[in-house]
């Protein structure tokens, strides 16, 4: 790669951090679903446990430790990922954000519907509507997990790799695009793309924030929120309240 342009290396860089951390994620959770299954714990037939693991090891283990390795093989100091308490002026820069991503997904919920579009459901929500409790479970592990654990691979590594050869803005775009783009692996049904392009709008914002801020837990806690929200919605429509 030495002979390539730092662009071209940057996204290649990206492209491998995305793709291969979800790869090397599913590795683990076979091999974690292998040991259960030698102890006599069934993973494939019970979709609930098998979310639960999957966050936990690749939100949590995999993004973390590709994170960290990047960082090693780099020789990049915490400083390439800047993350601090925020300081009311990014809290409230955190409420934005938050308000932000439920105005999109309203408005466009409300777009979808008008124009009768097809949009594809997440396995998550799947899982979910047939064992509710799981929604319960979810809301937490957004705001431990899911949030940081996104957000540190895709806006504070992959991001900040591409920041590194293109203007932030574009930055923000070529990782909101692979972060979309990775989701449709978890999608079912017909509008796949409708779906793609919501997440990709939001994602849009998770980056900004974080290019305003230079604070990795400002959309960390933005994207724990949102889920979490949804995650209490879904819960209250499974159930009846």
């Amino acid at each position: 790669m030495a002979s390539l342009s730092p662009r071209i290396r940057s996204v290649l860089s990206a492209l491998g951090l995305t793709f291969g951390s979800f790869i090397l994620g599913a590795v683990v959770l076979a091999i974690v679903g292998g040991m259960l299954s030698a102890f006599g714990v069934n993973v494939v037939n019970r979709p609930s446990l098998q979310l639960f693991l999957s966050t936990v090891l690749l939100q949590g283990v995999t993004f973390g430790g590709v994170a960290v390795i990047y960082l090693k093989v780099r020789n990049l100091d915490l400083d390439f990922v800047p993350f601090s308490i925020p300081n009311w002026r990014e809290l409230g820069i955190t409420v934005l954000g938050i308000l932000a991503l439920l105005a999109i997904l309203i408005v466009a919920s409300s777009v979808i519907s008008y124009f009768g579009l097809d949009a594809a459901q997440n396995q998550i929500t799947e899982i979910g509507q047939q064992n509710p409790t799981v929604f319960l479970v979810l809301i937490p592990l957004s705001f431990l997990l899911v949030g940081p654990g996104e957000e540190l691979l895709f806006r504070g590594i992959i991001q900040g790799t591409l920041r590194e050869s293109f203007h932030p803005a574009r930055a923000i775009v070529l990782a909101s695009l692979l972060f979309a783009s990775i989701h449709l692996f978890s999608l079912s049904g017909d509008g796949k793309l409708v779906y793609i392009g919501l997440v990709f709008v939001l994602a849009l914002v998770l980056g900004a924030s974080y290019e305003y801020t230079d604070n990795l837990v400002v959309p960390a806690l933005i994207h724990g929120a949102y889920n979490a929200a949804q995650f209490a919605s879904a819960y209250l429509a499974a159930t009846g309240a």
